[in-house]
């Protein structure tokens, strides 16, 4: 269907009166000179950085943003608002100098001290620091796949609160608009996102791609032949070509076209192939491999500066009627924001249970209830933690209508389909189940961009072998401190016959190592459970459930949850690490273990104390959350005056050394695993409970020794 889903927000470019079409005409080349020669002088300032993309992408951005982009730089956070996203996070000016332009808060003094510590405008944009900043970007091709995940949160969050508007009518209409560059379509990530995005029939979603062909080996057909606008085509995208105008510049007049007819499209994403000269007009750097990534040289930008009619002695000249005429956009974005305010009245009037719901998801609040549908686990029985998992996110999804999400093909494997929901699929209406096929670096990516875009929660599944597929996507998310749930099932030797392919080993240490990152590895259902609630408070950090495939045993945990009733924590999991089972007086070792493990490090017990020897288990879901407690809480569940010490896990054993100490030991997997069941692969591999028996006796054999 054809019609501007924006279409009933003012448009931004509405005239204003402030000034005639032809001194407009005048003033907007000007302001276009005036960022070319901004992105020279911060360059050059700073000495390093990429001046020649913000160069030759000066008229396409502004041109977005002062007359395409439905913005208010004076609310970035506007609901109604269009989403822009640099991709090619590399030429960060190319972002800053609009936003400078268009009034958001960056000033003279910010583009002054580009890439310095503490400014506003650091190498690369980041979320969080700078207003209308709507992403961090730089590793290539993340944030193309962001805003396929933005344009789905769109969709999803329509459905959610306004399913029965006309398109084009609803207040959360809107469009998201993106400029990427060779580097970003090279990277695999945007192909899996634009493949998916144009299955789904993304029609909000605009990408305009710089085809400069440059790169920094030089021209992009030393590795870069394809056609991308035919590619594009094959995923089912609207896809158009603006070439050079005769002078090398952007044909600012044909690229405005491609835009309107972009902003007409509902049915299917859009591309535009831009061709652009990179550093565009400098007479010796332009289309110059080393004018992507070097400053120009003084000689150089005085000489561009001539040609753009510039004084070359002056830096960072701004002449006001130009800074003016380009913040006149506040007034035009004013309008549009206090017209859609009068529609989204009419609307919450209207819809006052919708718009309730919208005031919760807008705080990121849970419903005072949720905590209640929460499913419980007998002791006694058997479950796959990532059966319990699902069994939480079933009972979640009727109490919390925000939470959705899906799988990289293997809904199946890791539990992850909510029942009865619709899939999220185009034409559909509500739709909650994500099919994000077989793209675990898309999966991870799209799931950032459905977090920024807000007001729901999202979650996507895997394989945990396969998180790798996924990694840079898990460390922007936590960079950016997003509130994603990753399900990583089949999580050790015990997914069984499938061999050391699918057998993480190295995963849980490598992913702990992201800083920001809380790795949850329950050892039964209850644990899951609480692993889950825990999760989904969480505001500012992603959460990764590591679950099995095999049955664990639902453990006792009575004892356990007694014993940190007075750390005002809804579940002893909240804390980390806590003692599950412990001894009569003090201990002569501890026992730490993570998921199916710490049923081993119960048989231990048991075999220890007809040894006469008193052991504590400690169950240890979470490095992260224990690491956050207090010191005395720490001492309290691992005594410092108890040296012997075993950790329990089927994983590399190095980084349990932080915990076991100097005398402690390890009981785990410092190798690939084989493909045989799953009894046979611990008992070969030595993770049995007679290994921690014997790791326990060794240890307390080293203490002793020690004190000799």
């Amino acid at each position: 269907m054809s019609g501007s889903t924006s279409a009933s927000v003012p448009s931004v470019h509405a005239a204003d009166g402030a000034a005639s079409p032809r001194d407009a005409g005048t003033l907007d080349a000007r302001a276009i000179a005036t960022a070319r020669v901004l992105a020279m002088d911060a360059v050059e300032a700073a000495g390093n950085g990429h001046p020649g993309t913000a160069m030759s992408l000066a008229p396409v951005a502004y041109h977005l943003f002062q007359q395409v982009v439905v913005h208010d730089p004076a609310e970035p956070s506007w609901l109604g608002r269009d989403r822009f996203v640099l991709s090619c996070g590399h030429s960060s000016l190319t972002l800053y100098v609009q936003l400078y332009l268009s009034g958001y808060g960056v000033e003279l003094e910010d583009l002054q001290q580009f890439r310095r510590w503490g400014s506003l405008t650091p190498g690369h944009p980041e979320h969080g620091h700078t207003a209308g900043v709507e992403t961090t970007t730089g590793p290539l091709g993340q944030g193309v796949a962001n805003a396929v995940g933005m344009a789905m949160a769109a969709r999803r969050e329509r459905e959610l609160l306004d399913p029965t508007s006309d398109p084009g009518a609803s207040i959360f209409d809107h469009r998201i608009w993106v400029l990427a560059s060779d580097g970003d379509l090279q990277e695999g990530v945007s192909a899996e996102a634009s493949s998916l995005a144009g299955h789904l029939k993304l029609g909000a979603l605009n990408l305009i791609y710089d085809d400069n062909r440059i790169s920094i080996e030089g021209h992009t057909d030393l590795s870069f032949s394809e056609d991308v606008a035919a590619r594009y085509e094959a995923y089912g995208w609207q896809v158009q070509r603006v070439g050079l105008a005769d002078n090398g510049d952007v044909d600012s007049a044909a690229f405005a076209a491609a835009c309107a007819a972009a902003s007409s499209e509902t049915e299917r994403p859009s591309l535009i192939v831009v061709r652009t000269t990179i550093a565009w007009p400098a007479p010796a750097a332009q289309n110059t491999a080393a004018s992507h990534g070097s400053a120009l040289g003084a000689a150089e930008v005085a000489a561009t500066k001539s040609i753009l009619g510039f004084d070359p002695a002056d830096s960072f000249a701004v002449a006001p009627e130009v800074l003016a005429h380009a913040r006149a956009v506040g007034a035009r974005g004013a309008l549009a924001r206090q017209e859609w305010q009068q529609r989204f009245d009419r609307w919450a009037g209207a819809h006052p249970e919708s718009a309730q719901l919208l005031d919760r998801l807008q705080t990121g609040e849970l419903p005072a209830d949720w905590r209640s549908a929460l499913p419980t686990f007998d002791h006694g029985t058997s479950m796959a933690t990532r059966k319990a998992s699902g069994a939480v996110i079933n009972a979640l999804a009727s109490v919390l209508p925000e939470l959705w999400g899906g799988s990289a093909d293997l809904g199946e494997s890791n539990n992850t389909t909510i029942k009865g929901a619709d899939s999220f699929l185009p034409g559909t209406i509500g739709g909650r189940v994500v099919h994000f096929g077989i793209r675990e670096h898309a999966m991870g990516s799209t799931m950032n961009g459905i977090a920024l875009h807000g007001r729901s929660r999202i979650f996507g599944g895997t394989f945990l072998v396969f998180s790798d597929y996924m990694r840079p996507a898990v460390r922007m998310a936590a960079l950016m401190g997003l509130p994603v749930t990753y399900v990583w099932t089949h999580d050790s030797i015990g997914l069984g016959e499938d061999g050391p392919t699918h057998q993480p080993v190295e995963h849980l240490a490598a992913l702990r190592a992201i800083p920001g990152l809380d790795v949850v590895r329950p050892a039964d259902a209850s644990e899951t459970a609480a692993a889950w609630a825990a999760a989904l408070t969480q505001q500012s950090r992603p959460t990764g459930l590591v679950l099995s495939r095999q049955d664990l045993p639902v453990l006792d945990r009575s004892s356990a949850k007694a014993r940190t009733s007075s750390r005002n924590v809804e579940d002893p999991v909240d804390l980390g690490g806590y003692v599950l089972s412990d001894s009569e007086g003090a201990p002569d070792v501890v026992l730490i273990a993570t998921g199916s493990e710490v049923q081993l490090a119960l048989v231990a017990q048991l075999d220890l104390l007809g040894r006469g020897i008193a052991a504590r288990v400690v169950s240890m879901p979470c490095v992260e959350w224990f690491r956050d407690t207090t010191v005395d809480y720490r001492d309290s569940v691992i005594p410092p005056a108890v040296k012997a010490r075993v950790s329990v896990e089927a994983g590399i054993t190095a980084p349990w050394r932080e915990f076991v100490g100097d005398h402690g030991r390890s009981v785990g997997l410092d190798h690939f695993g084989a493909s045989a069941d799953a009894a046979r692969l611990y008992s070969e591999f030595g993770i049995t409970s007679l290994a921690v028996v014997e790791a326990a006796l060794a240890s307390i054999d080293a203490v002793e020794g020690s004190s000799r």
